[in-house]
């Protein structure tokens, strides 16, 4: 049977690659957009990363941080979702129904205008990135990008954190109840608070649980992290962009930022799979 689903693709792969020379007529060029991936530096006497190896860096330093802060706001989410009190549960219930039921385009360019608009200033962000030393400078460009860009890359980071957390809250919300209610009756018969409860026994059997979905929600970040490129967020998918305007070579361009997000999201799901493998034997 695998063999049978492997001479399928390579038969439909091979049928597409036919129909885009035959039907298409299309010219293939890759040479104008490799150099917008790695360049010849001759300064240097190396090969550095052009705009295309660029924008995915800044992916990944813009999903990790909004993964961080996303799991920060579920985390929080979902234990006030099966908290005892009723304030709590209505915060985090509203919080996950707005952010579920509006288009997540919406949601950017509502949070993204707001935040720019009125939280960047009184933050001051802008003013900080000019006047930092050297120093700072270094270290917010090694892990948030150059300086002068913070401003918005925070505001992007801050919109996939509160649009993530939303599904987060809820995976943490069913990691939690499905933790059977006897081990509920069985910290309290010892003495335990509610708190000590979920915090010693609950928590560590329910993170097992959820990191599966939470890796799968986590490779969606990656992949949600593209809709930013409307914001001028100069992540993968704004320089791919960028790249086919500039070369005229659209497929090439886009084909080249599909296999560099392929190669990112392949690579997290086999790290994620290893982790789980490895929990696992604590079970």
């Amino acid at each position: 049977m695998d063999v049978l689903v492997l001479a399928f693709v390579a038969i439909a792969a091979l049928y597409v690659l036919w129909r885009a020379q035959t039907v298409l007529r299309y010219n293939w060029n890759w040479a104008p957009v490799w150099g917008f991936v790695i360049r010849y530096d001759p300064a240097k006497d190396a090969w550095i990363p052009n705009l295309i190896l660029s924008g995915l860096w800044t992916t990944v330093r813009m999903s990790v941080w909004a993964a961080v802060f996303a799991a920060l706001i579920g985390g929080a989410m979902g234990m006030a979702r099966v908290s005892n009190s009723l304030f709590l549960r209505l915060v985090s219930r509203s919080y996950v129904e707005l952010v579920r039921n509006v288009p997540p385009l919406v949601f950017i360019f509502v949070v993204y205008f707001f935040l720019t608009s009125q939280i960047a200033p009184v933050l001051g962000l802008d003013v900080w990135a000019r006047q930092a030393s050297p120093e700072a400078r270094a270290f917010v460009e090694a892990t948030l990008g150059p300086a002068q860009h913070l401003p918005a890359l925070a505001s992007a980071v801050a919109c996939l954190a509160l649009f993530e957390g939303a599904y987060v809250t809820e995976i943490v919300r069913g990691g939690i109840e499905s933790i059977d209610r006897g081990q509920w009756e069985a910290s309290r018969s010892l003495g335990f608070t509610r708190w000590m409860s979920l915090r010693l026994v609950v928590l560590p059997q329910a993170i097992q649980r959820t990191l599966p979905p939470l890796a799968g929600q986590f490779i969606s970040l990656v992949k949600d992290s593209s809709i930013v490129s409307l914001i001028s967020i100069q992540d993968l998918t704004f320089l791919g962009n960028e790249v086919a305007a500039t070369t005229t070579r659209v497929f090439e361009a886009w084909i080249i930022v599909a296999v560099l997000y392929f190669v990112l999201c392949f690579a997290l799901s086999r790290m994620f799979a290893r982790l789980e493998a490895r929990l696992g034997r604590f079970r």
